[in-house]
């Protein structure tokens, strides 16, 4: 049985299909062919047009379009899951990421402020903070194939194509260019420099 706060401020399209023991809260747009698996709580205002929601996921403050949501998955508040998507499952998409033409593996999370376009990411991997993949070189649409077992620090930037292999670390900061190899330990920063009293010269 599906337990609805306030179905009055609900849509729910006619060929939407909603498993059992669902609760949904007020302010949602459900549309589409559109599932929604056992178990799941879909929170208020989301967007969701043909998708799929797996079993037990937490839905929040989202827009999901023609994608696949994988069990035991938190999405939001304020996420963006783009078409052609497919999150697996025990998988973290949390504040204002963006996913676009991408597969998420097991296990893996984008917990905030992140954009991943048209990449295969692995399972158990982390996007940090603010990670940026770049898909797009102003003519093309390019792939970024990532691993298993991958971190990837915050403010990187992975500037598509390129292959992150297993197991490889990349460290806060780093824009990558070119492939990373299994294991690889990656940094790609500037070296910082202190400027001594300097400061009060753009005060």
């Amino acid at each position: 049985m599906t337990k609805f706060l306030n179905k009055r401020t609900c849509f729910i399209g006619k060929n939407v299909k909603i498993g059992k023991n669902v609760t949904i809260y007020e302010n949602n747009h459900i549309d589409g062919d559109t599932y929604i698996g056992d178990d799941s709580i879909i929170l208020p205002n989301n967007f969701l047009l043909d998708c799929t929601i797996g079993n037990n996921c937490k839905i929040h403050n989202s827009v999901i379009e023609k994608s696949i949501v994988g069990n035991n998955c938190n999405v939001g508040p304020f996420s963006h899951i783009r078409p052609n998507s497919k999150i697996g499952n025990n998988c973290k998409i949390g504040n204002f990421v963006e996913i676009k033409n991408s597969n998420i593996g097991d296990d893996t999370k984008a917990s905030h402020l992140s954009y991943i376009g048209d990449a295969d990411i692995g399972k158990n991997c982390n996007i940090g903070c603010g990670v940026i993949f770049a898909n797009y070189n102003g003519k093309v649409k390019n792939k970024t194939y990532v691993g298993n077992h991958v971190f990837i620090g915050s403010n990187s930037n992975i500037i598509a194509p390129l292959k992150i292999e297993d197991d490889s670390y990349i460290c806060a900061g780093t824009t990558i260019t070119e492939n990373v190899e299994k294991e690889d330990f990656v940094i790609g920063r500037v070296k910082q420099e202190n400027k001594q009293k300097r400061a009060k010269k753009y005060w």
